[in-house]
């Protein structure tokens, strides 16, 4: 049976089940992410540097506001991380644009999951469906339009917080302890190898989190440190039993002040 590339679905087609991407699919809906031979992919602002950390009985996600296109500043207050639903976020890196509609499809996703099943997916589910939708990016990826976001949220069922890093085809890994993406993702990861612990707090993690964030800004000038003359702080979230919580800069800004003083 052929399917209508607009409008709605006929009464015999094949039901695109939970998935909200499915169901653009079988209506035509999606977009053609190929350019035409011979065209090169324009240039587009990216994102940099995001990390989780796990602290006692959840996680701490944060990023940093720095866009760059090329060698310049493309944006000093771009979000990276994202509230994915009430009990899990999303960070991203890459080319900014596509990786905030990514973001904002796999929203769509969680939500229409839990209205046509009348649950919500699991934590495991939800990191399986984001690998799906970065590896529906694969074709910009060749292009050299690459989006390789983060993912973190609350697990009910080992009342813990769990982490899971992406690759560029779709690749999903979870993370132990800690982890990060991005241009200064190394040298954040080796902050934070020195630094982190078992037993932490979910204030601790916070800190530990913009402290790794400057110790990054300090090496890679596509990280942007705090800007504490424009009162830019990074985005951080806490993600426990409790749901997601996004620290304000009230919170947020005597960190970054502390370490942007502390860290050498």
């Amino acid at each position: 049976m052929i399917l209508p590339k607009n409008g709605p679905l006929p009464l015999d087609a094949p039901s695109p089940g939970s998935s909200f991407t499915d169901l653009l699919a079988s209506m035509g809906a999606l977009p053609n992410l190929n350019l035409p031979a011979g065209e090169k992919a324009p240039s587009a602002p990216e994102g940099t540097t995001v990390l989780a950390l796990r602290y006692s009985g959840g996680v701490v996600m944060a990023g940093d506001r720095r866009a760059t296109e090329g060698h310049l500043v493309a944006h000093r207050r771009i979000r990276k991380v994202f509230p994915a639903d009430n009990y899990s976020a999303v960070a991203i890196a890459g080319t900014a644009g596509l990786a905030i509609d990514m973001v904002r499809l796999f929203q769509v996703e969680l939500e229409h999951y839990e209205k046509i099943e009348g649950v919500r997916l699991s934590l495991e589910g939800k990191a399986s469906f984001l690998a799906r939708l970065v590896r529906g990016q694969l074709p910009m990826a060749f292009q050299g339009l690459v989006v390789v976001p983060m993912f973190a949220g609350y697990d009910e069922s080992e009342d813990a917080g769990r982490l899971f890093s992406f690759d560029v085809v779709g690749g999903r890994y979870e993370e132990i302890d800690f982890g990060s993406t991005g241009s200064g993702s190394r040298l954040a990861k080796s902050y934070l190898r020195t630094v982190y612990r078992d037993d932490l707090t979910s204030e601790e993690a916070a800190d530990l989190a913009v402290r790794a964030l400057v110790s990054a800004s300090q090496e890679d000038t596509a990280t942007g440190g705090p800007d504490l003359r424009r009162g830019i702080y990074p985005n951080v979230v806490r993600i426990d039993r409790d749901g997601l919580v996004e620290l304000d800069d009230d919170v947020v800004g005597p960190l970054a002040e502390n370490a942007v003083e502390t860290i050498r």
